[in-house]
């Protein structure tokens, strides 16, 4: 990958990063419009915080390239949800930012996913046996 590809993966996988922190955060806090919006969806407070958690801790996995892959994993099955839930509850107008985030998570995740395997490459290269993976 070239230094500008890697710039620019960087510089996305910040802000997706931080747009990830936000949202998590201000669900953790239980701002509004939060607790209302879950209760207009039919879903209990409780999931708001879990949703808000998944989404802080898939943000701290994306800042950290070996596990970038799986907190844009994360990040994307919480965006789906997102998306199913507007639609399901006839906001069909809203679902264009969590489409954008989930576009933008999964580029990061492919981006990012020989950084992932990279592990288990290294095992599986040396026959996969215990004394061939260490180090």
């Amino acid at each position: 990958m070239s230094k500008a590809k890697k710039v620019g993966l960087w510089v996305l996988t910040v802000l997706l990063a931080f747009a990830f922190l936000g949202a998590g955060g201000s669900k953790l806090a239980g701002a509004a419009p939060h607790p209302e919006s879950f209760a207009r969806w039919g879903y209990p407070l409780w999931f708001m915080y879990v949703t808000g958690a998944t989404e802080v801790v898939a943000a701290l996995l994306l800042l950290v390239p070996r596990t970038a892959t799986l907190g844009a994993g994360l990040y994307v099955g919480t965006m789906v949800g997102a998306v199913l839930t507007h639609l399901k509850a006839g906001e069909a107008s809203h679902v264009g930012a969590p489409l954008v985030f989930l576009v933008l998570a999964v580029v990061v995740g492919f981006a990012r996913r020989h950084e992932a395997l990279a592990p288990f490459n290294r095992f599986f290269a040396r026959g996969g046996s215990e004394q061939g993976a260490r180090v």
